[in-house]
């Protein structure tokens, strides 16, 4: 999978894209992300990728040229599957989203910043507005790296186990169960006998009814869905 990062602010990625999880997608070669910086597409001297808004009113817009600049290069190398936009009025990310978007080959994600974009960027170059909440950030490229995030871990290969990613919370309709590793006991707090009992059969039903119960205590929504 590719995904192409279009933003004014690239160096916010880069810590985030060079960890973890990511890391080792992009060193397997099963995820590309490449970030291309807005101000590359710009024609002035100051680089100058904002400007004020038609009408007045407080904040700074992000210009349209530089984004159709570069839309239209990186368009002219590759099709897109989807051109994504990180807004707060988008559809809400969800797991069953990352699970759709990560069978995709090629996605492209617009970040805005300060007020947003002009409005012709999301009606020319967007087919898919997406939310990772009901709150407003300084920029898309934190949005953008959740949901990058949540894409790389369900791309086949790129987690050690493959089916850690299919138990995660929400893959079932359910919050994941309680999980526990060494040492059997600290602090007076002990791991669950039937967890080091060996039988299969009664750790899968135990888990079965934690995810249940933790599911009702603080998600009802989900068992009503």
């Amino acid at each position: 999978m590719r995904i192409d990062i279009v933003t004014g602010f690239p160096r916010i990625l880069e810590g985030p894209l060079g960890e973890s999880i990511l890391k080792q997608a992009q060193a397997k070669g099963l995820l590309q992300v490449v970030v291309h910086d807005l101000r590359e597409y710009t024609h002035d001297k100051h680089r100058t990728i904002d400007d004020e808004p038609y009408g007045g009113g407080s904040g700074m817009v992000l210009k349209p040229e530089p984004f159709f600049e570069c839309f239209d290069r990186l368009t002219s190398e590759r099709r897109y599957d989807e051109v994504i936009y990180m807004t707060p009025e988008g559809e809400k990310f969800s797991q069953k989203l990352a699970n759709e978007l990560s069978l995709k080959e090629s996605l492209m994600i617009l970040c805005g910043h300060y007020k947003g974009v002009d409005e012709r960027v999301r009606m020319a170059l967007v087919t898919r507005e997406i939310s990772i909440g009901d709150y407003v950030l300084s920029g898309g490229e934190i949005a953008a790296l959740v949901v990058i995030d949540a894409i790389a871990r369900l791309i086949p290969g790129v987690l050690h186990d493959g089916e850690s990613a299919l138990l995660d919370s929400f893959q079932t309709g359910m919050l994941d169960y309680p999980h526990y590793t060494r040492p059997v006991e600290y602090r007076g707090m002990r791991v669950p006998e039937v967890l080091l009992s060996g039988n299969h059969r009664e750790i899968e039903r135990w888990r079965q009814e934690q995810a249940m119960a933790r599911t009702a205590r603080r998600r009802k929504d989900l068992l009503r869905e």
